[in-house]
Order: structure tokens, then sequence, then C-alpha cells
């Protein structure tokens, strides 16, 4: 195989070294003006993000089998603002009609799947209603995350009233498709030591920034490490489904990153990273110089204060081995949970069908207080409860005591002792940057890394990103904070990317994430840090509500629970730069208008 991910074997290196010298000035400009780190990359050739399942066009070498065609609709059948689902008999399709103009493309969200239709569509894109990842609706493009691939786009016309539809049948069926991706120009032997670009860490924000650099025509040597054994996964589903492999987590396979000349190095640590040389030393001696670095290491378990640290069974989970052993481990027998985060709380519920009994411990009144207010924790408690979970908030672990090496109970501070076979601790996480505390690279006091709004550190050609950095966030005035979401991780690998490439960007996106627990999901968008009131609309009893975090008189993020998709609804109003009033929200509740969110399309002002 040709490309810069060809097996080791003795290969002539034909690298431009004198890359490795001090930058020297180009003559290509970035389209700010400035000189582009990367001007002697090429672009793919594409002029749109089109695909070759793409049927807006009919190449010659398609041939017309591959294809169908069918009338969906009248065209009033569809009034502007409106979607549709349609069945074109090899497959559906999601139509829109926006402007007086029709379009069409994949009816599933190539995330997790979730029906387009019952989205929301908004000024020339539609957004999930599960995560909120945006879709456009001419290009069928991602625009906003979370999620890798874009949507396949069919050929609309309309001929005597009727709409009709005609779609490559491996589109419908796929209902993904991947944007066009440059190749690596030189060739390259795997063992050299230096990279154009070196990307430490191989989660959401690693995966998209090698993604985009090579979708924008960057075809210069990418290499990708981690720590992982196995290539990217979908780190969040470990917690909900526990018994999932690496290969149905998997994000992108071997073969996708080979073909796209991204070169991943697994079960490799960094150790220290030497700024002045620009250069990386990992654990086993290897040293790897680089152009460009990015670090997204993401977070690291926070440590414990406990006596018997040396039972086994105790886990952070952290890979789909930990998920699958603490699974088997707990089959009819004691678990126990230290921690109400997250993913502690929903490990907890994955258990409570498995194991004897699932006990958790946390150290605040109820789950969930900080992040979502102490009325929707006491109501998930309750479901929790009612699933057979016993709580132990505000203790702490002051022991394990095992046998032989294995975990048998956990003695928490107040003396109560708790039989445990197994044991998860889930009490939060600290950024994985213990690495760079010599590097020259800018901590701040609880370790994360400081980037300005393209990303990039206090250091020239190193960007960081994920749940590591600490950046200037535009709804609160650009203050530094960390949101470490999943889909904010993407986001930061985008704009690493574009920024390495001269081409700078900023962040514009709605912070969103989500939590499944007992079929149930939870889905939250904003940022509430520091709220001060929260609305109620709803029953809280049934889960079925709508909470409205507000800071001072404005609402600053959304939580709900079966009221799909008022969360997608809150997060494009609050994308769209403009603001819901807490007294809107106050009004709506008194007139038991729960769930109607047909409202946000107009109020609000600039």
């Amino acid at each position: 195989m040709g490309g810069c991910f060809s097996k080791p074997k003795p290969v002539e290196v034909k690298v431009e070294l004198s890359l490795l010298d001090k930058e020297k000035e180009v003559d290509g400009l970035s389209p700010n003006g400035k000189a582009s780190p990367f001007a002697e990359c090429r672009p793919n050739g594409a002029l749109a993000h089109g695909s070759d399942d793409d049927s807006t066009l009919l190449p010659l070498y398609h041939k017309p089998r591959d294809y169908v065609e069918a009338s969906v609709c009248h065209v009033k059948d569809l009034e502007n603002g409106q979607m549709r689902e349609v069945d074109l008999g090899s497959g559906r399709a999601l139509l829109i009609k926006e402007h007086g103009e029709f379009t069409a493309m994949g009816h599933k969200c190539p995330h997790y799947g979730a029906p387009l239709v019952k989205g929301v569509l908004s000024k020339g894109h539609v957004r999930c209603p599960w995560h909120g990842a945006c879709f456009n609706i001419a290009t069928g493009d991602i625009e906003d995350f979370p999620g890798l691939d874009s949507l396949p786009i069919f050929q609309v016309r309309v001929e005597k009233d009727k709409v009709i539809i005609r779609a490559n049948k491996q589109a419908l069926q796929s209902q993904k498709r991947s944007k066009p991706m440059a190749r690596c120009s030189a060739v390259i032997n795997s063992n050299t030591g230096f990279s154009h670009v070196l990307i430490i860490g191989s989660g959401p924000a690693g995966l998209v920034c090698a993604e985009t650099l090579r979708q924008e025509g960057f075809t210069d040597r990418i290499v990708m490490c981690t720590m992982d054994k196995h290539p990217p996964y979908d780190r969040p589903k470990l917690s909900k489904s526990l018994e999932s492999t690496a290969e149905q987590l998997r994000l992108r396979s071997m073969d996708f990153l080979q073909d796209h000349d991204i070169e991943l190095l697994t079960e490799k640590e960094v150790v220290a990273i030497d700024v002045k040389t620009q250069s990386v030393i990992f654990e086993d001696g290897l040293r790897m110089e680089y152009r460009k670095l990015f670090i997204a290491t993401g977070s690291r378990p926070k440590p414990m204060n406990y006596k018997g640290k040396d039972v086994r069974n105790v886990f952070h989970l952290r890979t789909p081995e930990d998920a699958n052993s603490i699974a088997r481990l707990a089959n009819n027998k004691n678990a126990v949970i230290v921690g109400t985060s997250f993913v502690g709380m929903e490990v907890a519920a994955a258990l409570t069908d498995k194991a004897h009994s699932v006990s958790v411990i946390g150290i605040e009144s109820v789950p969930f207080k900080k992040a979502l207010g102490e009325k929707v924790g006491k109501a998930i408690m309750k479901l929790f409860e009612a699933n057979r979970v016993k709580f132990y908030m505000l203790n702490e672990v002051s022991e394990m005591v095992g046998h032989h090496g294995q975990l048998k109970e956990v003695v928490l501070k107040s003396g109560k002792v708790l039989r445990a076979d197994v044991c998860v601790i889930g009490a939060g996480s600290v950024p994985a940057t213990g690495f760079l505390k010599q590097s020259g690279i800018h901590l701040d006091s609880k370790g994360f890394i400081t980037v300005n709004k393209n990303m990039q550190t206090n250091v020239d050609g190193v960007f960081a990103g994920g749940d590591v950095v600490m950046f200037p966030f535009p709804p609160r005035n650009n203050k530094k904070v960390n949101i470490p979401h999943w889909q904010m991780a993407h986001v930061h690998g985008k704009v690493a990317a574009l920024s390495m490439m001269g081409r700078a960007t900023e962040i514009k996106t709605v912070p969103y994430f989500w939590s499944a627990m007992f079929g149930k999901t939870i889905r939250y968008a904003g940022y509430g840090d520091g709220f001060d009131d929260v609305i109620i609309q709803g029953d809280l009893d049934e889960l079925r509500f709508v909470a409205f975090y507000t800071r001072s008189e404005e609402v600053v993020s959304v939580t709900s629970m079966n009221y799909d998709p008022i969360v997608s609804r809150v997060a494009e109003v609050l994308g769209s730069g403009k603001t819901i009033k807490k007294r809107d929200v106050e009004m709506l509740t008194r007139l038991g208008k729960t769930g109607d969110i047909s409202w946000l399309i107009d109020k609000g002002s600039q």
C-alpha cells in the first residue's frame, strides 16, 4: 500500500528534511493573509464535499440500476420549514422544504441513528434531536458534533407538482458518508523519527484533528499515538454497555486510518516533551520530532485516599477490558460504586440487572446536585432506588478490605461496612498532563493546559484540546473554562486542525451532553456553571420534565427527560446568538405549557 502508512520494510526516505530546520518563509498565504505553516500542502482536488455515494450527479461509470427514483409527495404536502421521512423502496430519505426549495438527504444521524425528522430545522441545517449534531441540508456535511460522518444527499426535482427523489441505493442503505480526504504525498519509512503533525491521544479531539487535516487537503505525515491498545473507540458507551467489545465500540478501523494515511501508534506513553527541539519522548525510549503538535490526552481518575490499595477487583473504568471484567465479576455478586459522577451512576444502572446488590457511595447529599440541581438529582436518585440501588450519601471510603488480594468489603468513614465483590471508582477525574510539568507548556493550578481561541498553547506550534484544556468560551465573555464533554472534544479537534493550516477559526458551538440510565436519557445543552435558579416544567416524579438553568435573568442551560427535541431547540436558539429570558420561561411555566417549544422560535432578543 502506498502513502504514509506503509508496512515496516526498508524504504527510501524522501521527506524534505529541511522541514526540521527553522521554519522558512513560504510563498503560500492563508486566507487571513499570514504565511501558512503548511503552504506546501496540496488540496485533494474536491470542489465540494461530495462523495462516491452522492447522487446529485450521475457520473458515467455509475450504472442506472444502482439508483432508485420515486415520486414521494405533492409539492403542497410540505410547508416551508417542514421535514418528512419518505420511502423510496430501497430505503428512506429525509425530504426538507425551506424557502420554497426541496432538498433530500439521509434520514438517520450517523452518530447513533437518531431520526432526524424529529430534530430541529433552522437556517439551512438540521440538528439531531438526541445529541445536537448539525448537518447542512444542501451538502449533507456535518457542521457541528458529535459524530465523524456526514450524510448522503439525493437529487430532487419537481414534475407536474410531484416531488421526485433520485438516490443511490448504496447511500440509502448506509445513511452516512465520509468527507473526501487527501493522501500523504511523501513516501516515508514508518520508523522515521519525524512527523509534520504529531497527535498525542486517539479520542475524539485527536481523531477529528487528524481527519480534518486530511479533509482540508493536508498532504504531509500525520502520526497519532495513544496509550490504548485499540484503535479509536466510543468511550462514553463503556459505562452504559459494559459487555461491549472494542470492535463493537470502534470509531474508525485500522483499515480506515491506513486508507487515509493516518498512522496510529498504540500502547505508546509519552513521558516528556522538549519544545526547544520540537520532540516528544516516549516511555520505550522512542524520540519523535514534530512540526506541529496536538495534545489531547484526556483525563485520568482522581486519586483517592484509603487503606488497602493492594486489593484487586477495584476498577477505574477506562477500557473495554475494564468494562468486561466489571460485568463478569458483578454477576450475581455485590457491587460497590464509589462516586456519583455520570460514569459512576451509569455503571450502577448497568449493573442492576446483573449484580445481587449495587451500592453507591457519594459525598454529596444527592447525585448530580452540582450539575443538575438538587430537585433533578433527587428525582434521578428515586429512579435508582426503585431499581434496588442503595445509596450511602455524605460518606467517604475509609478502607478496602480484602483476603488473599481479593476485595471483600468496603468500610466507610461512618463505620458502615459494605460487602463488595467488585468495586468501581467513579469519583471524578483530573487532566492527564503530568508529563508536561517541565515542558514549558503552561498549566494552570489544577493541571489544565491553557489555550487561546484557536486552541494554541503558549508555545508556538503546540496545540491542545479536549478534557485537558481551559479555553476561552464566547458565551461567557471568553472566560476560560473546562468543558469535558465528548461533543466539545470534537469541536476542539477541528478548530486546532484549521488553526494549524493557517485557517484560524473560533469555537461556535453549544455544549451538549447526555447520559443514559434504565432506558431513559438525560439530555443537556449549554453551560450552566454558576447557575442561581432552576425552573422546572413537567413532572419530576414521572421523569418527564424540562429544567431551565438561569444565571441572573438569562437561561444558560437546559436539561430534559422524555421531552425531545426541546434540548436541541434550546441549543439552536443559544447557538444563533440569541438569549432566552428567565421571565419568558416562568410565564410559560405558570401557563402550564410544558414542552411547548414553538415560542423559542420567536422569543429571545439579540
